[in-house]
C-alpha cells in the first residue's frame, strides 16, 4: 500500500477526501436518526378524585328516664333503664302498653306483634338484642331494625329510603344520612300520613289574578 501511494501520491488525497465525506455522512445520518425518534410523553400519575365520607347518624345513646325530680341546681334527675330493671324480674306476660305501669304508664305502643322483650335485652336493659340473642348497643339500632325490615333496608342501601343531606357526588362534598329512629318512633314506627298544605299550582291553567 505504501509503495502504491509513493508511486501515485494523488491517491492519498482521494482516500482522504473519501474518508472525510464518509465521516460527514455518518454525522448527518446520526443527527437525522436522532431527530426522527418519537418521544413518548410521560404518563401522569393522576390520582382519582377524593371521595368524601358518607356518615350515618347513630341511634340515640342509652336512653334515660326523666324521673320528674330535680337536683339542687334545678337540673332534671334522670335514671338509666338498668337502675330499675336490674332489680326487677321481667314479666313476659306484659305485652301491651296497657299492661305497663309505673314509669312506662301511658306509653304509645303499636309495633306489630312484637313485645317489649322482642327488642329490649332482659339481661341488660341498657342494650337491645337481636333475634339470635346477641346484644346490640342503642346507637347501633339499625342492625336491629334491618333484621325484620329487610325491604326498607334494601331501599335504604340503594338511597331510595331515608332522608339525607349533603352531596350526591361525593367528590364535591360529604353526605349525612338519617338513622331509622330519626324518622320512626321505635314504639310506634308507622309514619303518619301527610296531607299537602297547598295543591300544585299550574301557571297555564290557573287564571292570573289582576
Amino acid at each position: 500500500m505504501s509503495r502504491l501511494l509513493k508511486q501515485h501520491p494523488g491517491l492519498a488525497w482521494i482516500a482522504l477526501v473519501i474518508f472525510a465525506t464518509l465521516c460527514s455522512l455518518a454525522v448527518v445520518w446520526a443527527q437525522k436518526s436522532h431527530s426522527t425518534v418519537e418521544t413518548v410523553p410521560a404518563v401522569k400519575n393522576e390520582t382519582p378524585p377524593k371521595k368524601h365520607p358518607v356518615t350515618i347518624k347513630p341511634g340515640p345513646a342509652t336512653p334515660r328516664l326523666d324521673t320528674g325530680l330535680k337536683d339542687a341546681q334545678d337540673h332534671p334527675i334522670t335514671a338509666a333503664c338498668s337502675t330499675c330493671h336490674s332489680t326487677t324480674t321481667p314479666n313476659t306476660a306484659r305485652n301491651t302498653a296497657h299492661d305497663l305501669f309505673q314509669a312506662h304508664r301511658g306509653l304509645s305502643y303499636a309495633h306489630g306483634q312484637l313485645t317489649c322483650l322482642s327488642c329490649h335485652n332482659a339481661k341488660d336493659y341498657d342494650t337491645l338484642h337481636l333475634a339470635d340473642g346477641r346484644s346490640v348497643a342503642f346507637p347501633d339500632v339499625m342492625t336491629l331494625c334491618a333484621q325484620c325490615h329487610g325491604t326498607a333496608m334494601r331501599d335504604y342501601l340503594h338511597g331510595s329510603h331515608g332522608g339525607m343531606n349533603g352531596h350526591w357526588n361525593l367528590a364535591q362534598g360529604p353526605r349525612v344520612r338519617n338513622n331509622c329512629v330519626n324518622c320512626h318512633d321505635p314504639h310506634h314506627p308507622k309514619f303518619p300520613l301527610v296531607r299537602p298544605v297547598l295543591p300544585p299550582r299550574d301557571r297555564i291553567s290557573v287564571p292570573t289574578e289582576h
